[in-house]
């Protein structure tokens, strides 16, 4: 028989409480790391050697190791140093860093798609390469790039799980106490995995109409 009681005054308001603050994460997380892809993908094609090289190693440390060793690298390891990070600080810089490189892998390809004619021709009409990048590369790799870049803001809905880890209380968080305390793990975690599925569900949505709205004509199907 369901206890609706332990539902309304325990569960979900403590569930409710985390879902604040996993979108407090996922958010900023995900528009700051979507930028820093864009960024370190643009250096990473456009750049220097010496650029270049660099983005490539920073990519291929973030993507290699596990995101959960990033956060306790972030919170325990970085103190050793001097350098401090509250619970909440340490999760969202831990997650703008491990999403920028992956976002970062879908913009470097979909900048490598755009035709080197379109680059040769701007640069014939006296577009500096900055002005070529910014005005005519970036606008359409974006636009490619956001099937790939929506599925790494769906694959950061989930991880952003993980911030427990390092006492940042979110949903996965919040849950946990509850059923640490009440051994009612079945029903905590059943609903904790359908306010997941919700938000995952919710922003598929969102980027399958942000992907339609942003269609680039006769590039791939609608």
């Amino acid at each position: 028989m369901l206890d609706t009681a332990f539902f309304s005054h325990a569960l979900l308001p403590a569930l409710n409480k985390g879902l604040l603050v996993s979108l407090a994460l996922i958010i900023p997380a995900g528009s700051l790391g979507f930028v820093g892809g864009v960024l370190l993908g643009c250096a990473r094609v456009f750049g220097p050697r010496w650029l270049r090289r660099l983005g490539d190693w920073y990519t291929a440390l973030l993507r290699g190791v596990p995101l959960a060793v990033q956060l306790m690298m972030i919170y325990y390891a970085l103190p050793k140093l001097g350098i401090y990070f509250a619970p909440y600080g340490a999760a969202l810089t831990s997650f703008i860093l491990c999403t920028a490189a992956y976002q970062s892998e879908y913009i470097r390809g979909a900048l490598l798609s755009i035709r080197q004619g379109q680059i040769r021709a701007a640069q014939a009409l006296g577009f500096s390469t900055l002005q070529t990048v910014v005005w005519i590369v970036i606008p359409q790799a974006a636009r490619r790039a956001l099937p790939g870049c929506g599925n790494e803001i769906i694959y950061l809905i989930k991880y952003s799980s993980l911030a427990y880890l390092v006492t940042c209380m979110e949903l996965m968080g919040e849950g946990k106490v509850v059923a640490s305390d009440t051994f009612r793990f079945t029903e905590v975690f059943l609903t904790v995995g359908a306010y997941y599925l919700i938000m995952v569900t919710l922003a598929s949505w969102l980027l399958r109409w942000l992907e339609q709205r942003f269609h680039v004509p006769g590039f791939g199907a609608r």
